[in-house]
């Protein structure tokens, strides 16, 4: 599903963020991406859900090379892709259901389905009853799982998970992590960066592990 070769990320003043990424990861697979702060994992992660771009290598997902793609290609390629945050990005004056429609309403999909989607994926997460609350009346576990049910309405092949247990406790990361894990055994491909190495432990999958920029093998 995702080929890497030889990847770069360069950024201005010449900081080197990736240095040659080589990576394969199969539909259907669960990766954890971890490193120390620094490390390139967000980076990574910006390449894989489409919100930058290589400075050199290639790139390909679903077996399309990104670098190659015009703008309504990649827009479509998005719309496969779900993205889960550390820090929700929930917006503040919109309510629990405007937030999850958000991505419906970008794609300009038709009222009933808007709705349909919306509550089959606050159903998923258990927060139906909550669809008229505003973020800042909820909790934490409670706005990230407002974060997933936003990622997934639309269905996604792939999920990327940028430490989405990072701003948690414990009992409430497991919630989280049980989801993702849930999401990949409906047939999600979900990539997870965290600094966590006990949930890596916990949940013992294929892990990658980043260091100044490079895929250190162990």
């Amino acid at each position: 599903m995702i080929r890497a070769f030889h990847i770069y990320k360069y950024y201005q003043k010449g900081q080197v963020a990736l240095v040659d990424i080589n990576l394969r990861i199969e539909k259907g697979d669960f990766l954890f991406i971890t490193g120390p702060s620094g490390a390139g994992k967000t980076t990574l992660l910006k390449l894989i859900y489409l919100r930058e771009f290589p400075s050199s290598g290639q790139l390909l997902i679903e077996d399309k090379n990104v670098l190659h793609l015009k703008r309504k290609e990649l827009e479509e390629l998005r719309r496969h892709i779900g993205v889960v945050f550390q820090d929700f990005k929930l917006i503040p004056y919109l309510t629990v259901y405007e937030n999850v429609a958000l991505p419906l309403y970008i794609n300009k999909e038709p009222e009933y389905r808007v709705r349909q989607r919306v509550f089959s994926a606050l159903d998923y997460v258990g927060l139906v009853h909550k669809t008229s609350k505003f973020p800042l009346q909820l909790s934490g576990g409670e706005q990230q799982r407002i974060g997933i049910a936003r990622a997934i309405v639309r269905n996604p092949t792939l999920l990327v998970a940028d430490e989405p247990t990072g701003n948690l406790d414990y009992e409430r990361a497991i919630e989280i992590m049980d989801m993702l894990l849930d999401m990949n055994t409906r047939g999600a491909t979900v990539i997870v960066a965290t600094h966590n190495l006990e949930i890596i432990k916990r949940y013992n999958k294929n892990t990658v592990y980043l260091k100044e920029g490079r895929i250190e093998e162990r």
